[in-house]
């Protein structure tokens, strides 16, 4: 049996193209696209505009990718929600939904479960499963979306997965969520996290885009960051913050550096006049991030009187620093924690695990 074509990882032009070939009229093409990706339609049957028989001939031609809701859980602290979404296969993916004064915000994934083995997350507990699809990180969105009934105006690539290790699928899913037929969310509003992969963040920066791209950091020399970051030992400090000076210069973007606080290991003053030494003369905003504990490991959250005290000292260097609201905290908010739970109770349909 052939298989069918995804046709909501497919862009306009590539609609366009396939329409083309079958015979069918060129404006079907903008209009699906529009019942896809601004509409949300679940199915070819909601296409009302279209005739029975073009919705039939699409269903036997083309498959339509949809998530399913597995679970979904509110903090009661800040209204933050964690979806917990079904794949076709089976392989389950987490998302979460921030609500902020100026929007809503959905956190994605790029791929079910990891194969980067930072030591602080719970995403790559049982490593990679497979890559997720453009549809699939679209849907995330999309079916939030349609469960709170509330426009999502920003997105960051920072769930489970790394960005870079599905390149191709993660560009295309950020060019069909950012088109003005769909829900045109502005490039500007859209954020990739990498832990480091230099030739992603290279190749990223000769595509055209202006999304802000975000740097796991987490250390301020290769010793400590090799401890916490797997990746580290293929990639120095010194080469990746090259890769980043080349997409500033590229796209004009400033950086975003991701730095979690893990009490004992990268926390204290040391660590922090190291980190002012290390990037002071990029153009980049410094997002410290208490750790969120998982009970696979023994890290542990830096205390509140440390935080400030780091947070400080980088102000006085002059760098733009935050400290990252928690959110969720109480449903489990962090990477993989979800998942890892659901995993655990049996919930997964296909375990197979890839780890080269």
């Amino acid at each position: 049996m052939e298989e069918k074509t995804d046709i909501k990882s497919l862009t306009l032009e590539e609609l366009k193209s396939c329409f083309k070939e079958q015979g069918i009229q060129g404006f079907r093409a903008k209009q699906i696209f529009q019942w896809l990706h601004e509409k949300l339609a679940d199915s070819f049957e909601d296409m009302t505009n279209l005739s029975r028989e073009l919705r039939c001939r699409l269903a036997e031609d083309y498959e339509m990718i949809t998530l399913r809701i597995a679970d979904v859980k509110v903090s009661g602290i800040d209204g933050t929600r964690k979806y917990l979404f079904r794949l076709p296969d089976g392989h389950v993916i987490e998302s979460v939904l921030m609500k902020y004064k100026h929007g809503n915000s959905v956190c994605v994934s790029s791929q079910a479960g990891c194969r980067m083995g930072c030591r602080f997350c719970a995403s790559t507990l049982d490593g990679l499963a497979r890559n997720l699809r453009p549809s699939e990180i679209l849907e995330q969105v999309y079916e939030i979306q349609k469960d709170t009934k509330e426009r999502v105006s920003n997105v960051v690539i920072m769930g489970s997965g790394e960005p870079f290790d599905n390149y191709d699928n993660v560009v295309r899913f950020i060019r069909l969520l950012s088109h003005e037929k769909g829900l045109n969310i502005s490039q500007r509003n859209i954020t990739v996290s990498t832990c480091g992969i230099v030739p992603g963040i290279e190749k990223l920066a000769e595509e055209g885009l202006s999304v802000t791209l975000a740097l796991s950091l987490h250390a301020p020399n290769d010793e400590i960051r090799k401890t916490l970051m797997p990746v580290a030992r293929r990639y120095a400090l010194a080469d990746v913050l090259k890769a980043c000076d080349t997409y500033f210069q590229k796209t004009g973007r400033r950086l975003t550096f991701e730095y979690s606080l893990v009490k004992g290991v990268n926390d204290n003053l040391s660590e922090a006049a190291a980190l002012a030494a290390l990037i002071k003369h990029h153009r980049a905003h410094v997002n410290l991030i208490p750790v969120n504990p998982i009970k696979e490991r023994d890290y542990i959250q830096s205390d509140d009187r440390a935080i400030e005290v780091f947070k400080h000292y980088l102000e006085q260097q002059g760098i733009n620093v935050t400290v990252r609201r928690e959110m969720g905290r109480d449903i489990g908010g962090a990477c993989g924690q979800l998942r890892k739970r659901y995993m655990e109770k049996g919930g997964m349909t296909d375990g197979s695990i890839c780890t080269d």
